[in-house]
């Protein structure tokens, strides 16, 4: 029986994939549930598992794009499944064959075909070498036998007496469906969002003393670290729930509103930069927000992560400052009105109370869309963020740290 193995749906606005990997060779024989394809949406990398056991004939090539339901592969489920010994006595004789070619393959064109000198140009391409004043010795011909074509003398460019011999290769490869779909959301942001970006400092100090003291406690106890990314969740979320334009959207001619803190985390994953959500963010403790982290960085560091789990999202937080980031403006992630950037942090000059004194701080940025957030409100939800992160026990804790942590 021939199985045909059609495009699933990742989600429900996405109309086209795009085969970005074969996992196996046309004619292999596949287990069910083996994993024989990665396809890229735009919104995501999934895999594709075989329906059946059987072997395979490919009806797509990489990079192609293919519509949701359309036939990529044929499974013979009849077919039987080649011993280890069949393998073994195919394999070495492919190997002979692949052999035998490199090893005649260069005679051929020393008998048929006429060989020039490195450096000899065609007419039309002589006449070009000269209008640009360039010696024909210096360039390397991609025509047959060395000859360099007209394509090679057009392409050709002056040496301006900086030294020559080092590598000068290139690769030109197609973008993944994902990253065409990011530069494209990136592209929009900039060109139709009123995009501004508002900057402040946070002095560290008092997470630092907190983590410092707790950390231990609170990786024995939840197995999970206590890191930046719970203090500034919760900050986030407090700001959001005092400013609630900065948690809101544009729809047409309307303001889109949210009762609810849905948390867009930037990670990076194989394919590049990912967006996953923490649903309810104002609901979750501190160990909830680590562990939701945790879980969503290991789903996209592995491939799993899924279009709903990247889907929606009123607000997000990217974490610049693990690479090493010391200032940026983020980039709106639309439909979103407001994206909060952290950057590494450092020890600088600060003065506290008269004094000038050493402390670890970050610099942050909101950058956010003026249709929807005044100035006020941008100033006011980023302040709200730092007053947070600079007095976490009173703000974020309820002056109450073992409890919040839940120590």
């Amino acid at each position: 029986m021939i199985l045909e193995m059609k495009v699933p749906s990742p989600g429900e606005s996405i109309k086209e994939v795009e085969i970005a990997t074969w996992l196996v060779q046309d004619g292999d024989y596949v287990e069910k549930d083996q994993a024989i394809a990665e396809v890229d949406s735009d919104k995501a990398t999934l895999e594709l598992p075989a329906e059946a056991s059987g072997i395979i004939t490919l009806k797509a090539e990489e990079g192609d794009a293919v519509a949701v339901g359309a036939v990529v592969c044929l499974i013979d489920t009849g077919a039987a499944k080649p011993s280890d010994s069949d393998n073994g006595a195919t394999a070495p004789k492919e190997e002979v064959k692949t052999e035998v070619k490199k090893e005649e393959a260069p005679k051929a064109p020393a008998e048929t075909e006429k060989t020039y000198a490195s450096g000899t140009p065609s007419p039309a391409a002589r006449k070009i070498l000269e209008e640009k004043s360039i010696e024909p010795s210096t360039i390397v011909g991609t025509g047959k036998g060395g000859r360099i074509t007209t394509e090679d003398a057009k392409n050709a460019v002056p040496s301006m007496g900086t030294p020559t011999g080092g590598n000068r290769g290139s690769e030109k490869t197609k973008l993944s469906m994902l990253r065409r779909k990011v530069a494209e959301r990136l592209v929009s942001a900039k060109n139709e969002t009123a995009m501004l970006t508002t900057f402040n400092e946070v002095d560290m100090t008092a997470i630092y003393d907190l983590r410092n003291q707790y950390k231990d406690e609170f990786k024995n106890k939840h197995n999970v670290g206590l890191g930046f990314m719970s203090f500034f969740t919760k900050a986030v979320t407090r700001a959001l729930q005092l400013y609630p334009d900065v948690n809101s959207m544009i729809d047409g001619d309307y303001k889109v509103a949210y009762d609810f803190c849905d948390i867009s985390v930037a990670v990076s994953g194989p394919k590049g930069l990912m967006v996953p959500v923490m649903r309810n963010a104002e609901l979750l403790s501190f160990r909830g927000v680590e562990a939701e982290i945790k879980r969503l960085a290991l789903r996209a560091r592995d491939g799993q992560i899924t279009v709903d789990e990247m889907t929606g999202g009123t607000f997000t937080i990217s974490n610049g400052g693990v690479f090493g980031s010391m200032l940026s403006t983020p980039i709106i992630n639309p439909p979103q009105s407001g994206i909060l950037g952290m950057h590494n942090v450092v020890e600088r000059a600060i003065v506290k109370n008269g004094q000038i004194v050493i402390a670890p701080v970050m610099f942050v940025a909101l950058s956010y869309d003026h249709r929807i957030i005044d100035g006020r409100e941008s100033v006011g939800f980023l302040v709200a963020v730092k007053e947070a992160l600079e007095n976490p026990v009173e703000l974020l804790m309820d002056n109450n740290p073992k409890k919040a942590l839940e120590l």
